[in-house]
């Protein structure tokens, strides 16, 4: 077969490939979840259309008015005064995102059902009971999921009877982030949505012009239909409408499309853009799907909002801030803050934060709104296009990654992965048409990059395969791949490689194998380790050796490269984490773990003889991190690196620790901590931490008293903690018997 034919060969299988994992189900999901959110980050924040307010219930208003945080406990009276408010300052719909499924206070209860039936605009929501609905998949869409739902709960009967409308507003979660929402919604009996319901009050008047036009192109359908929606209203029948309308457009999709030529040529729509709109978001609205991907605008409170207490005040402009212009406005209230991470009306979107920034369901709602206002809701391409997508990009990439050198392969591949995200970007940009991200970049182009090496390389893979076979009798088969070409015959003796190398030891490990006998201490190790080698190889390290409690783990390469102190920090991390949950607080016999972590020049040397080797590592470095790791006990901590590992190295929280000469060593070494991930880390431990440095400084200063009272400050910031516990009796040590000059800030331990 000719190279040629191969490539092509290779390029069918990437894509055949590609078309096989597509419909599962966790394919689907990592899509939305990385592919969808991918494309939200780099398109960025966008303007919000100014027709949508939201009414925030946030802690601000609740103490400005003095009201409990809960918003289900706030009088309705106020929300009365509210909605006499907003119909005052011009809304022309408001919705709340609130449960009113229990009678309160029927005073309260009366004033809030009179201003509703006055206001004759107002939404309100009907919560859902959950269980097991598949999604529709009659929208085209590429991509699909599941919902859960039972029974919809309506307002107390004085509200559904007083209120204009009341709509559910489902929130399906893939598997935890919010990317859907429903217009009409199935389990609800094909109800529309609260969204969907406030974009019919908010164009109401352009419900006429939707029904006069459908005359035009089917007058039997229209006759179906009263000539506009103001009876529906006095009825409190509106859902009702909203269906039968719906009903019509499902029956025979043709009509809309007619309704829309029809739109574009009249000359009477022409002459008012803005009642064209109108009409055509109701059409949009009618024929699309029952469920679309929420096109979000930003983070929270991208869509503008007014604080509730604040909304209050509004009287044309008596709040005496800019954009309170609230006429012909559709304002949703609900709780809505810059940090939802604990309320019970938070959801994770593309847009959340790790920090907690999670978006209200009613800024969702506001924004669903929006986007079937504009008809701009995310638009996933459809299945035909998905599907040639998948395999001609599985033949492209394919056929340059096997007719290329690795090199060019790899330059190959980014480069054409580089221009399809930014084709996918722009169009999402410009379109909002969502192509898919996952399976071809993430998916495709790596297995046809690895495909292609391997198949360019079969020839000096087969030549090295003894040598590996070999090696693979005592090192893990990544490590193998990694040194195989430097170290040459099994009996080759040892080579300097760059390393880490991550010392582990155990306290109390004497008194638990004491109280165990020798099978008992076996089964508890063994399961010790266990939380120990996990991290290790998730992270691309090599357990060298074992000894009693005390484990010896390596990452090394033959160039140096930060990435291998990178990992080195996560595993420790992680195993810190793993040690301390390993065992219940009742347990009566547990180990805890300290960590020492130091970088260097290390030597793989091959020792044992005839048909058994150990490849262990040996050097300088084992040791220092065997004494760094011994440090803990003096310190009081867990996890302690050398400034060779921690140096220049982000996305960790770590504090200095100090300048220490260790036992046996005759060269001082500086230490830190390495508490956590950088984006896990609290403001106030970083705060603590900040506290501590200036503390270190201040005693290098030989200013003892004031470090001392740094450290006091240290411990009340952040609790307890021994590190500063451990300066502050040095400094009393100090303050008695000072360091002789010269002094260097160099601490001698004279113990392990």
């Amino acid at each position: 077969m000719s190279r040629i034919m191969k490539a092509i060969l290779l390029g069918f299988l990437v894509g055949i490939a590609g078309l096989v994992v597509s419909p599962l189900h966790f394919t689907l999901g990592i899509e939305e979840d990385t592919g969808l959110g991918l494309l939200f980050k780099l398109r960025g924040k966008r303007a919000a259309p100014p027709e949508a307010v939201v009414v925030s219930i946030d802690r601000e208003s609740s103490e400005a008015l003095r009201l409990p945080d809960n918003p289900d406990k706030w009088p309705r009276s106020l929300h009365a005064r509210l909605t006499e408010a907003l119909v005052r300052e011009g809304a022309r719909v408001v919705t709340f995102d609130i449960h009113f499924i229990e009678p309160r206070s029927g005073e309260d209860d009366a004033m809030f059902a009179g201003a509703m039936k006055k206001a004759r605009n107002v939404v309100l929501c009907e919560p859902i009971r959950t269980g097991d609905i598949p999604l529709s998949e009659g929208d085209g869409s590429s991509y699909s999921s599941s919902h859960n739902i039972v029974k919809v709960v309506p307002p107390i009967d004085l509200f559904c009877k007083s209120a204009s409308a009341t709509a559910p507003f489902t929130l399906p979660r893939i598997p935890f982030k919010v990317a859907q929402c429903f217009t009409f919604d199935p389990g609800a009996g094909d109800s529309p949505s609260m969204p969907t319901m406030a974009l019919q009050l908010f164009a109401a008047d352009a419900y006429g012009d939707l029904v006069r036009l459908m005359e035009k192109v089917d007058p039997g359908q229209a006759g179906k239909l009263p000539g506009d929606c103001s009876r529906a209203l006095e009825a409190r029948s509106l859902k009702e409408l909203m269906r039968k309308t719906r009903e019509i457009f499902e029956s025979n999709p043709t009509i809309a499309e007619k309704m829309v030529r029809e739109l574009e040529t009249s000359e009477t729509f022409r002459a008012d853009p803005y009642r064209r709109r109108m009409v055509m978001s109701l059409i949009n609205m009618y024929r699309g799907p029952n469920h679309r991907y929420i096109n979000f605008y930003g983070p929270p409170r991208t869509i503008r909002t007014i604080p509730y207490h604040r909304a209050l005040a509004l009287r044309k402009g008596a709040a005496g801030e800019a954009g309170t212009d609230l006429k012909d406005k559709a304002v949703f209230v609900g709780l809505s803050e810059s940090l939802l991470a604990e309320r019970k009306d938070s959801f994770y979107t593309v847009f959340s934060r790790a920090n907690g920034i999670f978006i209200g369901g009613v800024e969702i709602a506001a924004t669903a709104f929006s986007n079937i206002l504009e008809d701009s809701p995310v638009r996933p391409v459809g299945l035909p296009v998905y599907l040639l997508i998948v395999l001609f990009w599985g033949i492209l990439v394919g056929v340059v990654c096997r007719m290329a050198s690795v090199g060019f392969a790899a330059l190959g591949a980014v480069g054409l992965g580089a221009l399809y995200l930014g084709a996918a970007w722009h169009q999402f940009t410009t379109a909002n048409t969502w192509y898919p991200i996952v399976v071809p970049l993430f998916f495709q182009t790596p297995l046809a990059f690895v495909g292609g090496v391997i198949w360019n390389h079969l020839d000096t893979k087969k030549e090295h395969q003894k040598i590996k076979k070999a090696f693979e009798y005592y090192l893990p088969r990544d490590v193998v791949d990694q040194l195989v070409k430097n170290l040459g015959d099994v009996h080759a003796g040892s080579q300097t490689v760059y390393g880490v190398c991550l010392f582990t030891d155990a306290e109390n490990y004497t008194t638990v194998s004491e109280a165990l006998d020798p099978a008992e201490l076996g089964i508890f190790m063994n399961r010790y380790y266990e939380s120990l080698f996990r991290p290790v190889k998730r992270h691309g390290g090599v357990v060298s050796n074992l000894a009693g409690d005390s484990m010896l783990a390596v990452w090394a390469a033959t160039t140096p490269e930060t990435s291998l102190r990178d990992k080195a920090c996560q595993a420790a991390i992680e195993i810190n984490r793993a040690a301390k949950d390993l065992y219940q607080p009742s347990d009566p016999l547990q180990l805890k773990t300290r960590i020492g972590l130091h970088y260097g020049d290390l030597f793989l040397g091959n020792i044992g003889g005839g048909d058994r080797y150990q490849h262990s590592a040996m050097g300088d470095i084992v040791n220092t991190a065997s004494r760094i790791e011994g440090l803990n006990k003096h310190l009081g901590t867990r996890l302690l690196v050398s400034d060779e590992v921690i140096g220049e190295l982000g996305g960790f929280l770590t504090r200095e620790l100090g300048t220490f000469l260790l036992k046996g060593k005759t060269k001082p070494i500086v230490i830190h901590e390495l508490i956590c991930r950088s984006d896990e880390a609290e403001d106030k431990l970083k705060a603590g931490c900040e506290i501590f440095a200036g503390s270190l400084d201040t005693f290098r200063r030989r200013s003892w008293d004031e470090a001392m009272e740094g450290f006091r400050r240290c411990i009340v910031h952040i609790g307890e903690d021994e590190p500063s516990l451990f300066y502050m009796k040095l400094c009393e040590s100090y303050n008695d018997d000072p360091p002789g000059e010269p002094w260097d800030g160099v601490i001698h331990m004279e113990k392990k």
